[in-house]
């Protein structure tokens, strides 16, 4: 068994870095959720900051764009030109995705100063990213509203997640190899 640990131990210690520091990342998030219920900003204060700055954007691009508290649950409603299109919800802030990117980059981590700043670069690039993403995908529902699933639901989703995959690939990229003898 020790051989067998001795022999996987790259495997293991990716796989207790990731799952550990993914299930630490997310405990983190939840308190943080649970924490913002019934606080000023619905539904917490990172969402209601991604919907702001998204109706900013909307707006820099020329629309005319609101965002306003739902009245009956915890979302915020985006408007453009006085026309509902989505609700925007606390999984609309890329938190989620950030924590697995983070989990990925310090599972593979073997230089502290590089690491860090890699986290703290790549999670910038993903928030911003996803700024961009629903101010997009805002203005093509409004304009092209009969192809809203697959835009939701295939799409824009498909753009972040291969961002966060890009930002991966890059990362190992990075990393130093390791040689063997023979």
């Amino acid at each position: 068994m020790k051989e067998l640990i001795l022999k996987y131990k790259d495997v293991f210690r990716f796989i207790i870095l990731f799952f550990g520091v993914y299930l630490i990342l997310s405990l983190l998030y939840g308190a943080y959720l649970k924490f913002s219920e019934g606080g000023t900003f619905k539904p917490d204060y990172i969402t209601n900051l991604v919907a702001r700055q998204s109706g900013s954007l909307i707006s820099d691009f020329g629309y005319d764009a609101e965002v306003i508290p739902h009245e009956t649950n915890t979302s915020l409603k985006l408007y453009i030109d006085q026309q509902f299109l989505a609700r925007i919800v606390e999984g609309c802030n890329a938190i989620s995705i950030i924590i697995l990117f983070i989990a990925f980059i310090v599972a593979f981590s073997q230089n502290l100063k590089k690491t860090v700043l890699f986290v703290f670069a790549g999670s910038a690039l993903i928030y911003g990213f996803n700024i961009i993403r629903i101010s997009i995908l805002a203005i093509a529902l409004y304009r092209y509203p009969h192809h809203e699933k697959i835009l939701h639901e295939i799409v824009f989703p498909g753009l972040i997640y291969g961002m966060v995959f890009l930002l991966w690939l890059i990362w190992v990229r990075m990393l130093p190899t390791k040689r063997t003898s023979v």
